[in-house]
């Protein structure tokens, strides 16, 4: 694989969740670090330690109702990602201060490097897409969802 920059790459459908239920930022990170360690193996705690931590160095609610929130995990061998779309927007400190209801969680390797950037470029140029937020937003199911982000990079990079 030349490029590891493909969201099919990073996330499979198990790893999106269509109706996140949450009141707040951080029971938000706390269901997504769930399906995360779902998806990893890992501990919950660990990933959830991680996020809080990044969080606290500023905030990843990039503005738009959107949130990226990321961390490396030293026990990770690839890069992860888990998506939720929240039923009702949680409160995330954004940069605009709009609650959020769009959220990638990105989680990478300790010696991820570059790759780890490059994810994020490329899961943020993605959700700064109105149309695919305003699909995504619409969308319904896991399929759709999952769907929506994968055919959206596959047709891009083309």
């Amino acid at each position: 694989r030349v490029d590891p920059m493909e969201i099919a790459d990073i996330l499979i459908p198990e790893g999106v969740l269509p109706h996140l239920k949450v009141t707040s930022k951080k029971q938000a990170l706390q269901e997504l670090s769930r399906r995360a360690a779902d998806v990893t193996g890992l501990e919950q705690r660990e990933i959830f330690d991680v996020l809080l931590e990044r969080e606290r160095l500023g905030t990843t609610g990039m503005g738009n109702g959107i949130a990226i929130p990321h961390g490396k995990l030293p026990s990770l061998d690839r890069l992860y990602g888990i998506f939720a779309r929240a039923d009702r927007a949680v409160e995330f400190d954004a940069i605009d201060d709009k609650p959020v209801d769009v959220i990638f969680l990105l989680l990478a390797p300790e010696s991820a490097g570059a790759d780890h950037l490059k994810a994020l470029a490329r899961v943020s140029r993605l959700l700064r897409d109105k149309g695919i937020c305003e699909k995504i937003r619409g969308a319904d199911s896991v399929d759709a969802i999952y769907a929506l982000l994968t055919e959206a990079t596959a047709s891009n990079a083309a």
